[in-house]
């Protein structure tokens, strides 16, 4: 059985994890297909948002214990194994990243546990809602390990430094409401089912914009967020020249003034050297 289903609705694609019997813990198939999923999504070019959900119960119960299983991952006592172990972490760190490198915005829709694992990749997303029931644990340090998938690089520049700090060192959870009044999360509704429309409709609005200029946007909030304000402006006014349509512009004003959805180009589908195309 896939560890997730993928389906579309026009130009939404809807990722949703389906192993709600182990509340959607990412067993090796995810980490496998996760990756290579979201690159297909994105090189199609159709795509105008994602949003990523989890059926059941819990969004994400993190790392599936499975994939610890006879211990290969963990063994560390030579200099082989330590540089073997780097890699994984590496390939693990590499598949939730991809979330940041698709050309369209993530929407993840949260239920119930967000932990460990978990939180790293809805940490890796644009944009985050949460059901009343949600809550957020760097699970890791629980159990006698450092977080080292994301959640420690990611979450201090989402949420206040002594907040990060308190839940990487005392592994206690950040309940919905909380993370919302942080600024971790841009809602918080009822519940599961909520959640998820309220998540398909945002998709829904990012998806009657310009593509280029969302994928323009979210490379200059990512190019932003891990530079000076000058080297974002020098980037962002260089990135413009190439990604400026006037067509797109000109259909977004005409859009507007008659009260219709827009027009616009797609992403170009992308023929890359690893896609066999």
């Amino acid at each position: 059985m896939s560890a997730f289903q993928i389906t579309r609705d026009g130009h939404v694609a809807h990722l949703r994890l389906t192993r709600p019997k182990a509340s959607n813990a990412l067993d090796i198939a995810f980490w496998r297909e996760f990756g290579p999923a979201l690159k297909a999504i994105d090189a199609a070019g159709d795509t105008r948002a994602l949003v990523l959900s989890g059926e059941g119960r819990n969004f994400c119960a993190g790392m599936d214990i499975s994939v610890f299983a006879g211990g290969a991952i963990l063994q560390t006592d030579t200099a082989a194994a330590r540089q073997a172990f780097h890699q994984a972490a590496r390939d693990l760190q590499d598949a939730l990243s991809q979330l940041e490198r698709v050309r369209f915005p993530v929407i993840a829709a949260i239920q119930g546990a967000c932990v460990g694992a978990g939180l790293d990749m809805v940490a890796a997303c644009d944009l985050r809602l949460a059901s009343a029931d949600a809550y957020f644990r760097i699970e890791e340090i629980n159990i006698g390990m450092m977080a080292d998938v994301g959640s420690l690089q990611r979450l201090p520049r989402q949420l206040p430094d002594a907040v990060v700090r308190e839940l990487a060192y005392l592994g206690t959870s950040l309940k919905a409401d909380r993370a919302e009044r942080l600024g971790f999360v841009n809602a918080v509704v009822a519940d599961a089912d909520t959640v998820v429309a309220t998540a398909l409709e945002m998709a829904d609005a990012i998806a009657s914009k310009a593509p280029l200029a969302i994928s323009g946007s979210k490379a200059a909030l990512n190019y932003a967020r891990d530079h000076s304000v000058a080297e974002g402006l020098e980037w962002a006014a260089i990135m413009q020249g190439s990604l400026w349509s006037t067509a797109d512009v000109m259909a977004a004003i005409q859009a507007r003034q008659a009260g219709t959805p827009g027009q616009f180009e797609a992403l170009k589908a992308l023929k890359g050297f690893t896609t066999g195309d």
